[in-house]
């Protein structure tokens, strides 16, 4: 197990299924939403079955944790579901309006902005990557990509 939790292929492997899971969520959970009428009610359910799934995950693979609080770790690290929250909300809200891939291609332009903002600074305790030529010009070639993908 070792050898995989340090292997950069399986990181991408993992977040490349991860990334492609986001749409499907995104449109099920629309689905959903106009099904019941509530994008509120679509993600309280959402929210429910994750739940359910992550104290199985939990419960199975790491056992019944000893704490749930734990002193020197900061407030903020704990409010990491509010951003969850907003997101699904909103995609469920939105998506059925504005189309799965405009919704989740505009999610992505505001996942680049973060992730370079958070890498410069090395904020919440992530590695500190300054921002570089390359990384300014991959991040504006990417956002070309995404206004191309929405453009009609």
């Amino acid at each position: 197990m070792s050898e995989i939790q340090n292997n950069a292929s399986f990181y991408a492997i993992l977040m490349l299924i991860a990334g492609i899971g986001i749409p499907i969520m995104a449109a099920l959970n629309a689905g959903l939403g106009e099904k019941l009428q509530s994008p509120a009610l679509a993600a309280t359910i959402l929210f429910f079955v994750g739940m359910i799934a992550s104290i199985g995950y939990l419960l199975i693979f790491e056992g019944m944790p000893k704490s749930l609080y734990n002193a020197t770790t900061p407030p903020y690290f704990y409010f990491g579901g509010l951003f969850v929250v907003f997101y699904v909300l909103s995609i469920t809200w939105v998506a059925p309006r504005f189309g799965i891939g405009n919704a989740v291609s505009f999610v992505l332009l505001g996942q680049l902005f973060s992730m370079l903002t958070i890498d410069q600074f090395g904020l919440m305790g992530s590695p500190q990557t300054t921002i570089s030529v390359q990384r300014i010009i991959g991040l504006v070639l990417m956002a070309v990509g995404v206004f191309l993908v929405v453009r009609k």
